[in-house]
């Protein structure tokens, strides 16, 4: 794949830059891109000459993009180089990533959200507002994660009828509501 398409070169540059938007580095992005974009595993040569970018980058991206969870080496018959690709399903990688961020940012800020309320409670110095609003975040986490932990489980199907209902949940709400 050492020849893209000027579609597939303005997706890749394009994910490279959210990527580096979303606090991710710009080829590891790019990287994701490619495997997302290819129909067929990869191997560290074929990324290294599609995107020109050095083997060491490659490979560190590689061992980041694993870590995250959309990305997962694969052995072809009779080819002993290690190959790559990106989980296709867009809504399971959509799951993955909010799984990772959820394990990497929100897990430990709910857990110093518990320990500054813990603190809070013991110093009476801390004011009743701090106190509160230390409060108030922690709530938001613990309901939107709790929210989260069951919509994560529903089938894709499920999730996209839900997500096309749009405003008309809204509706279902207030009537029974």
């Amino acid at each position: 794949m050492n020849k893209l398409s000027a579609v597939q070169q303005k997706f890749i540059l394009h994910w490279g830059e959210m990527g580096t938007k979303w606090g991710i580095n710009r080829t590891v992005a790019q990287i994701h891109a490619l495997l997302f974009m290819s129909p067929k595993p990869l191997n560290a040569d074929d990324l290294v000459a599609t995107l020109d970018v050095a083997r060491s980058n490659v490979s560190t991206s590689l061992k980041e993009l694993q870590g995250w969870g959309i990305v997962k080496l694969v052995h072809l018959p009779g080819d002993k180089r290690d190959h790559f690709e990106s989980i296709k399903d867009v809504w399971e990688m959509f799951r993955v990533v909010l799984d990772e961020r959820k394990k990497r940012e929100i897990d430990p800020t709910l857990r110093m959200l518990a320990e500054c309320i813990a603190e809070a409670e013991a110093d009476k110095a801390t004011d009743e507002y701090t106190e509160t609003r230390l409060r108030e975040l922690h709530k938001f986490f613990e309901t939107t994660i709790a929210w989260y932990l069951q919509v994560r489980n529903w089938p894709t199907a499920s999730m996209v009828k839900f997500v096309k209902l749009g405003d008309k949940v809204l509706k279902l709400l207030r009537i029974g509501g």
